[in-house]
């Protein structure tokens, strides 16, 4: 008899161990890979890390409206590193999160932004990308930075032009450390309009790969070494990765968008959701930042390489 009760209380201390081990190994598979905001920033600042960092294009826009505190929130629940959001200022001075320089497109009223005042933004609602209303409204860019504080990095598009304005929200929501912002500009053009701030945030050159880019950014590197370059790759060069390779050997990051064909050389999202291994040209290449409106898909090839936690 006491073997039968041994037995049984055998039994059932393995079932329940194994339903317990069953659990936490289902736990361990859904729980998302979410690191520190000290780890994102050490990462960014370090080009010679191996391990590659997610841009999200105006948040998780497949499944919320583009520039939305939920597209934020979405990115910053998947674990992706930086989420890039758009600027734009209203009729009596707010900044809010938009991309296009209208309204038309993305919410459910028309104009200008610079046309409506923020309280009249609010009665607005936004579309999903399908041009469907949501319950979602238009987010400041305060709402926006206290949704990522101490959580993701950020990217300010669209904000060079009023980036005075951009700072001071910045500077108030203590998101200085986590905000990234970039123009299109030569050093020379960028110390004088924005000379006060570049001790202040990371700035990013945007440069279109072509005859005589090599010197802008030779020019930063020895004079204003950005934390990361973003390229424009119309096509496939010889030496790309040689290039890049340098570049961060140098102390800055390469940053190339995986958006559109014609800004990875055909290397893009779209293609990527057909063949997952065509996020592989980033990797050849010596890209550590990729930005990308596929976060979720990127993550996933990436997670596979062990190229992100």
């Amino acid at each position: 008899m006491k073997r039968l009760y041994f037995l049984t209380a055998l039994l059932i201390w393995v079932g329940c161990k194994e339903q317990k081990d069953i659990k936490e190994h289902t736990s361990a598979e859904v729980r998302p890979n979410v690191t520190s905001i000290a780890d994102k920033i050490a990462n960014l600042k370090d080009s010679k890390n191996k391990e590659v960092m997610v841009v999200a294009h105006r948040g998780d826009w497949r499944n919320a409206p583009e520039n939305s505190i939920q597209a934020i929130q979405n990115c910053i629940d998947m674990g992706v590193d930086m989420v890039e959001i758009d600027i734009r200022e209203t009729k009596d001075g707010h900044l809010v999160l938009m991309h296009d320089e209208t309204i038309d497109r993305t919410t459910t009223g028309k104009g200008a932004v610079k046309e409506w005042t923020l309280d009249s933004l609010r009665t607005l609602r936004l579309k999903d990308g399908l041009g469907v209303p949501t319950p979602h409204g238009i987010p400041t860019l305060e709402e926006a930075l206290r949704t990522t504080k101490d959580k993701i990095l950020v990217n300010l598009d669209k904000s060079y032009p009023i980036f005075d304005k951009c700072f001071q929200i910045v500077k108030m929501t203590g998101t200085l450390d986590q905000v990234i912002i970039k123009g299109t500009k030569t050093r020379a053009e960028v110390e004088q309009e924005f000379g006060a701030y570049l001790d202040q945030v990371y700035f990013m050159p945007v440069i279109r790969l072509k005859n005589g880019s090599d010197q802008i950014v030779s020019d930063y590197i020895k004079h204003r070494k950005p934390v990361a370059f973003e390229f424009i790759v119309t096509k496939d060069t010889l030496g790309l990765d040689s290039y890049f390779n340098q570049i961060r050997k140098e102390g800055s990051g390469v940053w190339v968008n995986s958006l559109w064909p014609r800004l990875s050389a055909g290397h893009d999202d779209e293609k990527a959701a057909m063949d997952i291994n065509t996020y592989q040209w980033y990797i050849d290449n010596n890209i550590d930042i990729i930005q990308t409106d596929r976060p979720k898909l990127l993550l996933e090839f990436l997670r596979n390489k062990n190229l992100h936690n």
